[in-house]
């Protein structure tokens, strides 16, 4: 099924109902940026509690993606995310309530197997239904509305928590997942997947794509620079301004705004583009392999500049990160359409488990390096340091095992 089969009303609502799910999911997954300051008041966490607590929301999520992937291909994406989104509202309400480390972790853990299908469900239907250059606008523009969720997580939360305090705002995210739920049911038509191509043997089908070009050389990137983009966003860009640059926390959320913010204005010209820059013949591989550069410069930069990296420091690396978002939707092309479910999963299952890695190994690094008796600045800017190696390194990777387009090109 192709998009110009369908009426740009049908296109927009069904756009519209994933996109208000999926604003929720980004919310709820960077909100932790936010409130940590508030977590360390109130309930004394350290770098490695708040590493391990925004983690457990990505490890959840990680872990459900294989079967998340056999799931969408077997029964389709509406079915399977309005299933998953039970778990989130549940985790919501025992995050409201939880008091102790333990009970967050598992409260968040729980959220995050949730809203694993926040992305994977809608880019599977529109790998079904869209072009390929309709998806890799559809997918630019699904992050741009996660960029808008991720700008919800800052000002606008860090302004409710006097009215409604951390548990109230949870509450209230569990009663908004509720209404998702009703719009994607009301909006998002059936799916139309048959049964009886379902797919036996997924197995095979996962070792497939694990050992496809395409996957392996975008393997590493996507855990480190992708991983690494969206674990900073949601978690370590807060405690730097904060702890670093000796922002306050009003000024911190302020800096996560900025940050946000123009990750939306980059994805939203991402989605203009990308049409644009498919049909004059751009490949996918040589804008990443010209723009990723620009981030290890600007962490380089970020990690030893005299004077402590500002927001818009930040802001400029999160953008240059967003080179790599092109990577998900061509993994997803380079397979079959009745593999996409598995492809697209698959790959975010590497995206997530570089999140919770790298959010929890950061928080890990900072603590050992203050032990070792480092400053807590300059524990933050070793530990990005060593961050920036490993990115320069999963570039190399990609660079020398991704396949020139003219030479290797798709053989599956």
């Amino acid at each position: 099924m192709t998009a110009v089969q369908h009426s740009t009303g049908w296109v927009v609502k069904v756009f519209g109902a994933f996109a208000f799910a999926y604003f929720l999911a980004a919310l709820l997954r960077a909100i932790t940026a936010t409130l940590a300051p508030t977590f360390t008041q109130e309930l004394g966490l350290q770098s490695a509690d708040l590493g391990l607590l925004a983690g457990a929301y990505f490890l959840g999520f990680s872990l459900l993606q294989l079967p998340l992937g056999s799931a969408l291909d077997r029964w389709g994406p509406k079915r399977v995310l309005l299933a998953l989104t039970v778990l989130a509202v549940i985790g919501c309400v025992a995050f409201a309530v939880a008091d102790s480390l333990p009970g967050l972790f598992a409260a968040r853990f729980l959220i995050g197997m949730g809203l694993s299908a926040g992305l994977m469900a809608p880019l599977t239907c529109y790998r079904h239904r869209f072009s390929a250059a309709a998806q890799l606008r559809a997918n630019s523009w699904m992050l741009m509305t996660g960029s808008l969720g991720m700008l919800a997580s800052t000002l606008p939360v860090h302004g409710l928590l006097p009215i409604w305090g951390w548990r109230g705002i949870f509450w209230a995210a569990a009663l908004m997942l509720v209404l998702a739920m009703a719009l994607v049911a009301w909006m998002v038509p059936r799916d139309e997947v048959k049964p009886a191509t379902a797919t036996p043997g997924a197995p095979g089908n996962y070792l497939t794509i694990l050992r496809h070009p395409a996957f392996v050389s975008s393997l590493p990137l996507g855990f480190m620079t992708y991983g690494g983009l969206i674990a900073v966003q949601t978690l370590w860009a807060g405690p730097w301004l904060t702890r670093v640059t000796g922002l306050t926390a009003h000024q911190a959320a302020a800096g996560l705004f900025l940050i946000n913010a123009s990750m939306l204005v980059a994805f939203m010209t991402w989605g203009a583009v990308m049409p644009r820059l498919v049909a004059r013949g751009f490949e996918v591989r040589s804008l990443i392999a010209r723009g990723v550069p620009l981030s290890l410069i600007v962490l380089a930069l970020i990690v030893v500049w005299p004077q402590p990296a500002q927001a818009w420091a930040w802001a400029l690396w999160c953008v240059c990160c967003t080179f790599v978002s092109l990577l998900q939707p061509a993994v997803g092309q380079a397979f079959p359409a009745q593999l996409a479910g598995r492809a697209l999963s698959a790959f975010n299952l590497v995206i997530f488990s570089g999140v919770f890695a790298i959010q929890w190994g950061i928080g890990l690094l900072i603590q050992a390096l203050q032990t070792g008796g480092l400053g807590e600045a300059d524990a933050f800017r070793a530990a990005f340091g060593i961050f920036g190696a490993l990115n320069l390194l999963a570039y190399a990777w990609y660079i020398l095992r991704s396949a020139p387009p003219a030479s290797k090109g798709d053989d599956n």
